[in-house]
Parts: structure tokens; C-alpha cells; sequence
């Protein structure tokens, strides 16, 4: 019998449009252009999980439905291949991570097409293609090559860098060095983690709590050479380009809050000879504050320079570079070592809001500006060198970690901001035994006595500027982009380090020349790391490592790029991926430009999507790309979790305990409510049932259950292979069951049942189209040529509506609920007309082309369904004749009949009491009132 098989079925549409290359990208857009993109996954080992095809379900029934409205669209699909567990791979077998990473791409590429998304498999790219990153090498020489004028607030070609006559007249050296040091990607003094056990620079992601994640080694902070890309530049171009763009306001604020713009001012604290303090504000005040602040001065930033005057201690970060300069003999030995351990600690952990403060005394006093009173300089953990300028003034009346501090060691607390006289514990904060972080009026200040906070910051900035102190700037929590990693599978830089005659580096370099791109990797004999803090390419052969150039010889960059680069300008490559001489060609960017829709999981809001901006920002100023942003409209998809897991809670002697009486329990396990310590153990589902809002045993409903869907993960044993699901239900059935789940922004839990429920609703298509009873394929008897009848053509342009708006808004769980009652209503008509189940099959095809190709196929059209156009609702046929309403006697239903939809109280009655149903119903008895509602109910009370 001819039942609805998707293991026949669905390769065999999948073979079609691969052959004929269905869904070929045109070279150029037509009049409507949609460019639709995925977040491109990396290709791990374990392949893809049912979470994955959810956001990929998604644009690719849009891309369906766009094609069939006659748009041209651009979907493309590839892979960010380069990644750490390849190397670790290769570092554990020898196997060249290329080999691994291939293969697990073709695993990847199996599962895509196996879900039948319709990409344009033409286009596909990996990161990790010596194609590709020839052309990432090559931006990497943009940013090489460029530098940021403030002025036009845009990046420019290093060659048009106007360099200060000083500068000049000190020499070419002095002029490399100065137009080094303005290059948007450049190299600086940047903290790695270095694990001695291992002998290797671990990346952040592979530090757990201070140890390496492999073996659970200590792992140290320490400074190395490294590529940084000055992001911090174009901070508040990245700020305000978030105004007109169509991304969720959650996201807009994660990057808002990233980039972290804050107003205040930046002030120098003399840390010289305490009687030459004068001498020095002399001198500074004879020029405006200094770009950088000597060796005679700590820089800080504040949001608050109206506290300064309660400014009592300093402090720096362990990493400082003018530690050494302050710590005095005596104190040494215990800034040696604090520091020693402060190298230990990952930068959360050293900020964590409720860990304790620690720190050591430098030895040294820096001179308040504002008052010229010495205070201590200490050096502590919760200041990192990464942010503001690596020290701080602690104010600790008006700052919650500086009074933590200050009352720890004992360090002096005065209150400068009088809060509002109602303030909580006002007595006690303006005794410095209580912190206020808001504003007031100041005290114990000096002349700014008696003014409001916003006055003070003015009138003190101003007068520090004056005084060659400091100045009102702007600050960003955003930190330029550390873009160099120790490792051996990643993108060889292009750049080039000039040795003098002894072999040692000059500090000059120079880019590879771009027709010389790409630099390869090299070939290694072995990839395991060799115990020092130094880049493994450092291992490479000479051939590979020294280039000789007009006499000169040079040394290879030996860092590789972070696995964010690839992925900051795939959706650029997509468009044009086999140009050999160009990244992009300019005409196909400037027609297919920007991205319209971008779908991924909301964890990469804030640093590939920031990456991305900034670097496309820079390609826009460059003249490389003709938009300002990439991506105009980004959608997240919620995540799906594994099945609901069910547990009970249990007391020692093995009694159950409901879990609204469990408790946290001091020592971080759990508790009746009564002290008796209870374990979690889990039930099957067959052991719980539904009661209100929650779960309880069947044995004793009393006991309530706890019921949650966790994350997937292979240590939860909660992953669900697709391959599973399609084998058993079919591709269709996974792709639209992800989809009715809920709104594609929620999250949501996953059940089998729940694909098995979808897999009848298709399996109800099928049968309202084919005759399964039949041996061969014959269509069910009830199809006619025959045109809808009123009723049947209200449903069909009711459902064309609802499922072009909901689609178009990307509610696709409402728009399959339609579909479903469309097939229900179909199912009982005794005709079924077969122009509305062609309409209706082009609806479903985006979501199931599966079925509808095959469906299409059997009713014996020409061409495939991917290639008709999507129908179009008629208004006028949506209008009622006539709507069913009830006939109550005394509040009760007793019948129905059929008016007019606008059929007023009168009409409505009078045609009640004609209907013959009611007539005989009123046989003997007295009608006392009638009532009707327009549209809704007849109301008669009778009597009798």
C-alpha cells in the first residue's frame, strides 16, 4: 500500500535538487533581492544535534517562501573550521587536524542535506581553505594598513598619517616607530595563559578556574608578544550603528553594555619626591595634560572626579608597569609574591562582586592633585590591567569595593557627598562607617563645598585641565582585540620580521606582499607543544620560517589568528566565493548587500557579532564594501533542551519528600524543611502525572516531583542525535515539529512524542491526497476539478492569509496550526477541490518540501513545487454570507441557524421564530422575552 514512506521519499528529492541544482543562487539579484544567512557552525566530531537544525529550519522556509514569491535569494552554507579540538586531536594522534577537520565537515555536510535545507551547495566554503584565508590574510593587511583619524572619525591608509614635525626630525626610525604604534593592528605586551605542566598557551576558553581543562594543571598569567586590533577606535561608531538596526533590544544592549561608554575624567597623581610636588604642578601647568603621564605620575580614570577630594589610597594592578617603580625594598618580597599568586587567578575570578578584597602595600605615596595630601599606593588583585588605565583612585565613602577594602586594612574612609537628609544610615556614612554611591552635595572638599554633585565634576574637571592635571574624557569598557594565539591550526599571520646581521630582530616589519598570498602553514612533524611560552609554528623548518627579501632577511610571524577571524567576514565570501583576485567582486557586494535576515543563537550577541561590525566598519572606510553595517536584521533562536528529566527527593531512611519542602542545607546539599537531609534521585515519566502546575508520584500525589529540561549535553546523556529522529519519523517530521514547538525565540524542551504527533499530521496530508488502500498510487476518490464551494473557499484564502503572515513574521508554529486545520477541515469534506490542495501544498512546502514535492508529483503537475509561485488571498472570499448562531430557551442551546453577519437584534429574532426547529419547540409554551447579540446568540425565555 502507498503510505507515506520518508525514507523513499526524501533522498530521492534531495538527489533531484542537487542534480538540477535547484536552488542555484543567481549571479546577479533580480529586482527584489533576499540575502538570508546562517551563523555557520563549527564542525565538531559528534556532529549535529537536534538544537542545530532549529535556526537552519527557519531560513530556509523563509528562503522557500521568498523564492516562491519571486525574490532572488542568496542562502549560503559553510563551516569555521579552524578550532581547538582539532589541534587537540592532532596533538593526542599526529594526525594533521586538517584530516579530522575534513572529515568532520563531510559528516556535517551529510546531516544538512539530509534535512533537505535548500542552500546553494556551490558556495560552500571553510574557513580553514587555503582559498579562503588568502583573502582573511589579506584583511588582515587592511587593518595592517591602516589607521583611525579621529577627526573624520573614519580609518584611512597609514600612508596618508600625518607625522608631527618632531617625530621627523628624529629620525626613520622614530617614524616607524610612530607609524607603528598608530596601525589599527599592531603588537603589544598582552597577558596569555601559560601552564608550565603542559607546556603550552592555553586559549580562555580552555581555563577552568585557574587550571587547564585538560588535566586540571595550574595555569599562570604572563605577558607575551601578541597582535592586537584596535577595536577601541571605532567604539562609538560600533555604539551608534546599533540605532538603525533590526536586532532584538536584548542584543542591542549586551553590546551596548560591552563597548560600555562612561564620561569622566582622566587626573595624574605625582608619585615623585613629595617636597618637588610643587615644582612639578608648576610645570604642568604650563602645557596641557601630557598624551602619556611619565615616569612621574599615575594616570587614572574616573566616572566621579567630584570625589577626589576623598580619595584616601591608590591602587594598581598586579601587572601595572609602574609596579616596580613604586615597591619599595621593604615591601618587595610581599608584592613578589602577591603578585606570583594574582598570576594564578583568571580575570573572573579576580573580579568576582562577593569574593574577598586582598592586596599589599607598595610602599610608595602617590600626592592628591586636588589637595597635595600624600596617600599609600597599594597593589591588589580586583584592578586589572586591561581596564581604564590599570589604577585607580579608591574613594571608599562613595565606592562599595573601596570601603571593603578600606575597612580590611584599616585605611582612612571620608565622606565627601552629603546624601538627602531622609538617606538611609546618613549618620553612619557621613562617619565613614556606611558606603554612598550616589550623588549629593559635597563635603569636605574645599571650595567645592556646598555645590551639587554635577557642579563639582565640572568646576574640578575644568580646573584640572587648566592645571595640566587631567581632562574630561570618555571611556570605553570595550578593550582592543588580543588577536594572536599560541597554537599551530589557525591562520598564519602576514607579516614579516626584519633581523639584523647577528639574526636578531630590528623591531621593523613589513606585510607579505598580497600576490604572495596566502602564507601556508607549514608542515610540522609533530604538533605537541615544546614546553616553551612561544608559538609552535616557532618549530617550522627554516625554509618556512626566514624569507629573503632585496637583501634583507626576515623572520615569519609565527602567532596564528583566533578562530573569530574567519567568521568576521564569511557573509562577504558567500557572495563572490570563487573570485581568485578580488575578496568580493564590488558589483555582486553592492547588489546583494547588506544581509537581510541572520539567524543564530543569541551566545554569540556580543563578540563575533562586534567583531564582524568593527571589521566590516573598517572594509567600509577602506572602500572595500559599499554598506556601513553587515547584518540589518539578526533574529535568536531560542535554545532546545533535552527531554523533561523528573526527580524525587528522598530522606535517608528512603521516604519520599515533596519537593515544595526541600531546602538549600548550609553545606551546599538539601534539607527537608524540618533538617533531614534528602537526595535527588530520578523517575521515569511512567512514575509521575500532571497535577496543576507542576508534577507529583503517582504512588502518593502528595509528594510533588521536580520537573526540568536541562541544556543537552553528553555528559547529561541528553543529546538527540537527527540522525535518530530522521530515520524513525523523517526529515519533514523533525523540521516541522522543531518549528511548532513555540515561538522561534523561546526555549523550549524537547519530546519524541511531540515529533511523533507531527509525523500524523503528515501522515493526514498524505491520505487527504493519495488512497493508501489501494495497492499502486491512486488519488483518493473525493478529489475533484470541480471549483471550492463557499465554505471550502473561506478556509483555503483564510489559510493562504495566515500562513503568509505568519510566515512573513516568522511565527512559524501558528502558521502550522493553520495548515492542520485546513487538513482537518479537507479531511471531512466529501469533495475535495484539487486547486486548493495545490494551493495548500505550495503553503506547506517550505516547511515539508519533502512530502509536497512528492505530493506534487502524484497530482501530476508539471516542474517541482520549489519553483511555483505562492499564492495570493482574495479578500472578498473571506467574507461571510451568512454565520452560525445559537438558539438558547432560558440560557440553554437548543439549536442553531444561519444569519447575516451584520443582521441586527430584530433581524436575528425574526428569524429565529421562523425557523421551524424552533417552532415546534415552542409548541405550547409562552415566549416573556426575546434577546439577541449581534453575531453571537437569540436568547427566549419562555415559560410553559
Amino acid at each position: 500500500m502507498p503510505r507515506y514512506n520518508p525514507a523513499e521519499i526524501e533522498p530521492r528529492w534531495q538527489a533531484y535538487w542537487e542534480e538540477h541544482k535547484t536552488f542555484a543562487t543567481p549571479e546577479k539579484p533580480g529586482p527584489k533581492k533576499r540575502y538570508v544567512l546562517d551563523m555557520f557552525p563549527y564542525p565538531s566530531g559528534d556532529g549535529l544535534h537536534v538544537g542545530h537544525p532549529e535556526g537552519y529550519t527557519a531560513t530556509d522556509i523563509v528562503c522557500r517562501y521568498a523564492r516562491l514569491c519571486g525574490e532572488s535569494v542568496l542562502h549560503p552554507m559553510g563551516f569555521d573550521a579552524f578550532g581547538l579540538p582539532a589541534e587537540e586531536h592532532a596533538i593526542k594522534t599526529g594526525e594533521h587536524p586538517r584530516i579530522q577537520t575534513q572529515r568532520n565537515i563531510d559528516n556535517f555536510t551529510r546531516q544538512l542535506k539530509m534535512l533537505g535545507f535548500s542552500y546553494d551547495w556551490d558556495r560552500v566554503l571553510a574557513t580553514t581553505d587555503e582559498e579562503y584565508f588568502r583573502w582573511t590574510q589579506f584583511i588582515f593587511l587592511v587593518l595592517f594598513d591602516t589607521w583611525f583619524d579621529h577627526d573624520a572619525q573614519k580609518g584611512r591608509p597609514i600612508a596618508e598619517l600625518p607625522i608631527p614635525d618632531e617625530i621627523q626630525a628624529q629620525g626613520e626610525s622614530a617614524v616607524a616607530d610612530y607609524i607603528d604604534a598608530h596601525r589599527l593592528a599592531y603588537l603589544d605586551d598582552a597577558l596569555v595563559n601559560w601552564c608550565p605542566k603542559l607546556g603550552t598557551v592555553l586559549a580562555n576558553e580552555e581555563v577552568i578556574d585557574g587550571k587547564s581543562e585538560r588535566g586540571g594543571h595550574p595555569v599562570k598569567r604572563i605577558p607575551l608578544r601578541q597582535w592586537m586590533l584596535r577595536i577601541t577606535d571605532y567604539a562609538e561608531r560600533l555604539l551608534d550603528g546599533l540605532d538603525a538596526l533590526d536586532w532584538p533590544v536584548g542584543i542591542k544592549k549586551l553590546q551596548s553594555d560591552w563597548i560600555g561608554r562612561s564620561t569622566g575624567a582622566e587626573v595624574d597623581f605625582f608619585i615623585g619626591d613629595a617636597a618637588k610636588f610643587e615644582t612639578w604642578k608648576s610645570e604642568r601647568a604650563k602645557a596641557p595634560l601630557p598624551a602619556s603621564p611619565g615616569d612621574d605620575a599615575l594616570r587614572v580614570y574616573t566616572t566621579r572626579p567630584d570625589t577626589l577630594f576623598g580619595a584616601t589610597y591608590m591602587v594598581v594592578s598586579p601587572e601595572h608597569p609602574m609596579l616596580d617603580r613604586l615597591t619599595t625594598a621593604e615591601q618587595s618580597a610581599a608584592v613578589k609574591s602577591y603578585c606570583e599568586k594574582a598570576s594564578f587567578k583568571s580575570d573572573r575570578e579576580r573580579t568576582e562582586g562577593d569574593r574577598e578584597k586582598t592586596g599589599v602595600f607598595t610602599g610608595s605615596h602617590a600626592i592628591n592633585p586636588v589637595n597635595g595630601a600624600p596617600i599609600p599606593v597599594w597593589v591588589a588583585d580586583y584592578v586589572l590591567a586591561g581596564y581604564g588605565t590599570g589604577a585607580i583612585m579608591a574613594v571608599p565613602a562613595h565606592d562599595e569595593r573601596d570601603f571593603e577594602f578600606a575597612v580590611k586594612y584599616e585605611l582612612p574612609v571620608i565622606a565627601v557627598v552629603d546624601p538627602p537628609a531622609d538617606a538611609e544610615n546618613r549618620d553612619d556614612i557621613l562617619a565613614g562607617k556606611a558606603c554612598y554611591d550616589a550623588v549629593g552635595i559635597a563635603i569636605n572638599s574645599g571650595p567645592m563645598n556646598g555645590k551639587s554633585t554635577e557642579e563639582v565634576k565640572q568646576e574640578l574637571t575644568a580646573s584640572l585641565q587648566a592645571d595640566g592635571l587631567g581632562k574630561a574624557a570618555v571611556n570605553y569598557k570595550l578593550r582592543d582585540w588580543l588577536f594572536s594565539r599560541q597554537r599551530f591550526w589557525g591562520e598564519p599571520f602576514p607579516i614579516l620580521h626584519e633581523l639584523d646581521d647577528d639574526g636578531n630582530p630590528t623591531g621593523r616589519m613589513r606585510g607579505v606582499d598580497p600576490a604572495e598570498l596566502p602564507v601556508r602553514l607549514p608542515e610540522l612533524e609533530d604538533f605537541k607543544p615544546h614546553g616553551k611560552p612561544e608559538p609552535p609554528l616557532g618549530k617550522a623548518d627554516d625554509d618556512w620560517l626566514y624569507v629573503q627579501i632585496d637583501g634583507k632577511r626576515y623572520r615569519r610571524e609565527t602567532n596564528t589568528m583566533p578562530q573569530w577571524a574567519g567568521s568576521c567576514w564569511y557573509y562577504l565570501r558567500y557572495i563572490d566565493p570563487k573570485n581568485d583576485t578580488a575578496l568580493v567582486d564590488p558589483q555582486k557586494q553592492a547588489e546583494w548587500m547588506p544581509v537581510d535576515l541572520y539567524v543564530g543563537g543569541a551566545e554569540h550577541a556580543v563578540l563575533h557579532l562586534l567583531y564582524s561590525r568593527f571589521w566590516h566598519k573598517v572594509l567600509f572606510d577602506r572602500g572595500h564594501v559599499s554598506t556601513p553595517e553587515p547584518f540589518v536584521r539578526l533574529v535568536n533562536q531560542g535554545m532546545i533542551l533535552g527531554d523533561v528529566e523528573y526527580s524525587a527527593f528522598f530522606d535517608e531512611a528512603g521516604n519520599p519528600v515533596s519537593a515544595a519542602e526541600v531546602r538549600k542545607s548550609p553545606d551546599g546539599g538539601r534539607q527537608s524543611k524540618d533538617g533531614r537531609v534528602v537526595v535527588s534521585k530520578t523517575v521515569s515519566e511512567e512514575d509521575v502525572e500532571k497535577k496543576g502546575e507542576g508534577f507529583v508520584l503517582n504512588s502518593d500525589p502528595s509528594i510533588k516531583v521536580d520537573s526540568r529540561a536541562h541544556k543537552m549535553s553528553k555528559a547529561r546523556g541528553n543529546v538527540i542525535n537527527p540522525d535518530v529522529v530522521v530515520s524513525e519519523y523523517g526529515a519533514d517530521s523533525l523540521r516541522l515539529y522543531e518549528m511548532f514547538m513555540g515561538p522561534l525565540e523561546a526555549t523550549k524542551p524537547w519530546s519524541m512524542a511531540g515529533v511523533g504527533g507531527v509525523r500524523n499530521f503528515l501522515d493526514r496530508v498524505w491520505r487527504m491526497i493519495v488512497d493508501d488502500q489501494e495497492d499502486d498510487y491512486v488519488l483518493q476518490s473525493a478529489l475533484t476539478e470541480e471549483p471550492c464551494d463557499e465554505e471550502q473557499n473561506r478556509m483555503l484564502h483564510a489559510t493562504i492569509k495566515k500562513v503568509t503572515e505568519d510566515t512573513d513574521a516568522m511565527s512559524f508554529n501558528t502558521a502550522i496550526a493553520r495548515m492542520m486545520e485546513f487538513t482537518n477541515f479537507f479531511t471531512r469534506a466529501e469533495k475535495r477541490p484539487i486547486s486548493a490542495m495545490k494551493s495548500f501544498l505550495i503553503l506547506l512546502s517550505p516547511y515539508a518540501p519533502h512530502l509536497c514535492e512528492e505530493l506534487w508529483k502524484i497530482l501530476g503537475q508539471d516542474g517541482v513545487i520549489a519553483q511555483q509561485s505562492w499564492p495570493k488571498w482574495d479578500e472578498s472570499a473571506l467574507v461571510q454570507s451568512s454565520i452560525e448562531v445559537p438558539v438558547q430557551f432560558n440560557g440553554k442551546v437548543k439549536t442553531k441557524i444561519q444569519v447575516a453577519p451584520d443582521a441586527k437584534p430584530d433581524q436575528m429574532i425574526e428569524a429565529a421564530m421562523a425557523d421551524q426547529r424552533v417552532q415546534s419547540m415552542l409548541e405550547g409554551k409562552n415566549v416573556v422575552k426575546k434577546i439577541a447579540v449581534p453575531g453571537r446568540l437569540v436568547n427566549l425565555v419562555v415559560k410553559g
